[in-house]
C-alpha cells in the first residue's frame, strides 16, 4: 500500500538520513514537496541536488521555524542527543513550541526502535509489551517517545510512533560485509535479532500517511527473528564464499567496540501484526532472504 499519485503534499523529513531519504524519493517521484535537515552543508547539497530545500539542524544551532510552514507532514528520524543540554531530544527542544500552531499538519511521524523492548531472552512481544530498555542508547529512546507523546496530548498533534528493527538494503548489508571480508559468524546460543528492509519501512510510512491513526505505534520488521550467523551463511550461499569459522559470542567481544556489544544484550522477538491488520501492509522481503537475493540481484550479480 502506498500513498496514491492523486495525493500531494509537503514532506518535511527532520534528518535525511538513509530511511527518511528513501521516502522523501519515493514520494519526490509522485509529485511531493520535500524539505528537511541535514548536519552539514556537505550533506545539505545532495538535497539540494534532488530538488528538496533543504536546512542545516545539528541539534545545537537555530533553524528558523519558518521552515515548517505550510507542510503536511513531518518525519522525525534524529536520534536523542547524548548531551543533557539538548533537553533529551533536540527536535523537540527547539521545535516543541512550533509544534503548538501547525494548521496544515496531518501527520507525524516518529522513527523510534523496537530496542525499547529491552531483553525478554527471547521471548515475542507486540507494540502492547512494557517498555524495559536495557541499554543507554535505547533508554534515551524511550523517553524522546514519552515526550513526543506528551506533546502530542498537549497540541492534539497526529503522532505516530514506529518502531523500527535492525535495518538493512541497498549498501547497508551483510552482503557488503561479506565481501568486504569483514563479516563474522558470532555464534550465542538461543539469540535472534529481528530486521526490516529499508524500503519496507518506506511502505509502512506511505500506508500510514494515507491512513492516519493519531496515538497510533507500530512494530516495523519482517516475520522471521533469525540468528545473525544464520544470516551470514546465507548471504555468503548468494555470493559463492565460504563462510567464516564460526566465532563463539564470548570470544568476538573481546574484540567488539563498546557499542557493538551492546546489540548483543538484549534478545527478543518482534511481531508485526499490527502493520498488516491496520494499515493493510504486505511485505515485500518477510524475510532476510528475499531482502538479501532482491540486493544480490541488484547490486552484486554480473
Amino acid at each position: 500500500m502506498s500513498v496514491t499519485s492523486t495525493q500531494f503534499g509537503h514532506l518535511f523529513c527532520f534528518g535525511l538520513g538513509y530511511s527518511a531519504s528513501r521516502l522523501a524519493a519515493r514520494l519526490a517521484a509522485r509529485g511531493w514537496a520535500i524539505s528537511g535537515t541535514s548536519r552539514s552543508i556537505e550533506q545539505a547539497a545532495v538535497g539540494h541536488a534532488l530538488g528538496y530545500a533543504m536546512h542545516i539542524f545539528d541539534g545545537t544551532t537555530r533553524t528558523e521555524a519558518a521552515c515548517l510552514d505550510d507542510v503536511s507532514h513531518i518525519l522525525i528520524s534524529v536520534p536523542p542527543g547524548r548531551d543533557p543540554g539538548l533537553a533529551g531530544d533536540p527536535v523537540l527542544a527547539q521545535f516543541a513550541e512550533t509544534f503548538a500552531d501547525l494548521p496544515t499538519l496531518s501527520w507525524l511521524g516518529y522513527l523510534s526502535t523496537t530496542g525499547v523492548f529491552g531483553n525478554t531472552n527471547g521471548a515475542w512481544v507486540d507494540e502492547d509489551a512494557p517498555l524495559n530498555p536495557t541499554v543507554a542508547r535505547s533508554v534515551r529512546r524511550a523517553a524522546a517517545e514519552a515526550a513526543w507523546q506528551d506533546l502530542a496530548v498537549t497540541y492534539s498533534l497526529p503522532l505516530h510512533i514506529f518502531r523500527l528493527a535492525g535495518i538493512y538494503g541497498p549498501g547497508r548489508n551483510v552482503l557488503v560485509q561479506v565481501a568486504t571480508g569483514q563479516a563474522r559468524r558470532i555464534i550465542k546460543p538461543g539469540h535472534q535479532f529481528s530486521r526490516i528492509h529499508v524500503d519496507d519501512i518506506v511502505a509502512v510510512l506511505e500506508a500510514s500517511m494515507a491512513k492516519p491513526n493519531a496515538g497510533a505505534i507500530y512494530n516495523v520488521c519482517d516475520d522471521e527473528p533469525a540468528a545473525p550467523a544464520e544470516v551470514t551463511t546465507f548471504a555468503c550461499s548468494l555470493l559463492g564464499i565460504d563462510p567464516p569459522d564460526e566465532v563463539s559470542f564470548e570470544e568476538a567481544a573481546k574484540t567488539m567496540s563498546l557499542m557493538g556489544r551492546t546489540f548483543w544484550e538484549d534478545n527478543r522477538r518482534v511481531r508485526n501484526n499490527r502493520i498488516k491488520n491496520e494499515l493493510g501492509v504486505r511485505l515485500t522481503y518477510p524475510t532476510y532472504r528475499e531482502g538479501l537475493r532482491a540486493i544480490y540481484d541488484a547490486d552484486f550479480s554480473s
